[in-house]
């Protein structure tokens, strides 16, 4: 079974955050391709490890990412 979920993925010191807001899991990489990668093994690891409970308890079905304007100052 394939599902999509979202990755925010942003620099954070000399490396990589990634967070999926779905089911509010992160990694880390030292490169954007590496913590997109360890995102999708801890996710994976998740969906194989995690009881259906759990699943629906954190799972989110509905997120939207977006960007906002705002006045500074």
């Amino acid at each position: 079974m394939q599902k999509q979920l979202t990755a925010i993925i942003e620099r954070e010191g000399n490396g990589y955050v990634s967070f999926c807001p779905e089911l509010d899991i992160a990694s880390q990489g030292d490169t954007i391709e590496e913590a997109r990668e360890n995102l999708r093994e801890a996710l994976e690891l998740f969906f194989e490890t995690a009881s259906k409970e759990e699943i629906q308890t954190r799972l989110h079905d509905e997120v939207y990412v977006t960007r906002l304007e705002i006045s500074v100052g």
